[in-house]
């Protein structure tokens, strides 16, 4: 495994990730003065972003549910735990945006390569209620 973000696994094959972006920014707050360069007052952490590169090949790996399962998982609006594949803990995240690129299309239109770039960032956890009630959904559905 390269990467987890929630349930979606990112793995050699099918669903593939190349590289990541990681960025960290600071929050200030800019206060006009007469005649000087205006102080910056740190006022805390600012937002702080991963941009994940991914890429299928959906007819000789497969990988298109995977996809699927990436776009309900935005969809959803809820943060998901992320972690590198070497146990890395990266922290809570929400997935901003999805885009995809397809090219070298097949006869039914789907891309032979389709390149897919995640932008997430750091968010709060949910709330204990709000995780054990997801984990519910997920591990005894007949219960919910």
């Amino acid at each position: 495994m390269l990467m987890m973000l929630g349930p979606l696994r990112f793995e050699v094959v099918p669903f593939n990730t190349g590289s990541y972006d990681h960025g960290h920014a600071a929050g200030f707050a800019e206060k006009p003065v007469l005649g000087a360069r205006p102080p910056l007052e740190f006022v805390g952490a600012g937002p702080e972003t991963w941009t994940i590169k991914a890429r299928l090949f959906p007819e000789t790996f497969g990988g298109l549910s995977e996809l699927d399962m990436l776009y309900t998982l935005r969809a959803s609006g809820a943060p998901h735990y992320m972690m590198r594949g070497d146990g890395a803990v990266m922290g809570w995240v929400v997935i901003r945006t999805v885009t995809e690129r397809s090219s070298h299309l097949g006869a039914g239109g789907v891309g032979r390569v389709i390149d897919i770039d995640i932008e997430v960032a750091r968010s709060a956890p949910p709330s204990a209620t709000t995780f054990f009630a997801r984990l519910a959904r997920v591990f005894l559905p007949e219960l919910t």
